[in-house]
């Protein structure tokens, strides 16, 4: 009995899909990752120079991702997608180490550092900054595992100092390659478990 008013309460106040902000830099592979969940294909996407939101369902929930353009004029307008965000997903391009973390590295040693606005972590941690993102699960998504020069997972953790991320940020680190859809169902079962 009680699960017939469970599909009843279900059925009359459907629970609303989950927020999630996608952001990373330009050419990171945050709309191949967006079409490919919700597609099941890779699709050839260009640069995004605004926004693209899709519904996504993904196993038994369903997601509305905001896939936000990563070129740096743009990123200065990413916080206005932050409000209201259940969950972030930041999407690096393993292929590209110059830009995972600063080169030299500005902020060795320094959490106060000034952002460099060039590279992932700074990025990243801008982003973490916000108010609005305070409670969100972080999900990293180590985009480009199927080139032969991609930094490992283990090595954008600590390029982008994950370890410094405070107590109690949950977040994961996840190998994926947007193209071939391998590691992102990993990801969102892991995002999906920690959004509240």
């Amino acid at each position: 009995m009680g699960g017939f008013f469970a599909k009843l309460f279900q059925s009359i106040f459907p629970k609303k899909p989950t927020r999630i902000v996608m952001v990373g830099l330009d050419a990171a592979g945050k709309t191949s990752v967006l079409y490919r969940l919700k597609l099941g294909e890779s699709v050839m996407a260009n640069p995004t120079l605004g926004f693209n939101v899709e519904e996504v369902q993904f196993e038994n929930l369903k997601f509305t991702i905001w896939d936000v353009g990563g070129q740096k004029r743009i990123r200065q307008l990413w916080s206005h997608y932050y409000e209201g965000a259940h969950a972030a997903v930041f999407v690096v391009d393993c292929a590209d180490k110059k830009r995972i973390a600063c080169q030299p590295d500005k902020a060795e040693g320094d959490k106060d550092t000034v952002f460099c606005e060039e590279c992932a972590r700074c990025e990243m941690y801008n982003m973490l900054n916000s108010e609005h993102l305070t409670n969100a699960p972080l999900l990293i998504l180590a985009n480009k595992q199927d080139k032969d020069d991609a930094a490992k997972p283990e090595e954008v953790a600590r390029l982008l100092r994950l370890q410094d991320l405070p107590s109690n940020r949950r977040w994961h680190i996840q190998g994926c390659c947007a193209l071939s859809g391998h590691g992102l169902t990993e990801g969102f079962r892991w995002l999906g478990a920690n959004v509240q």
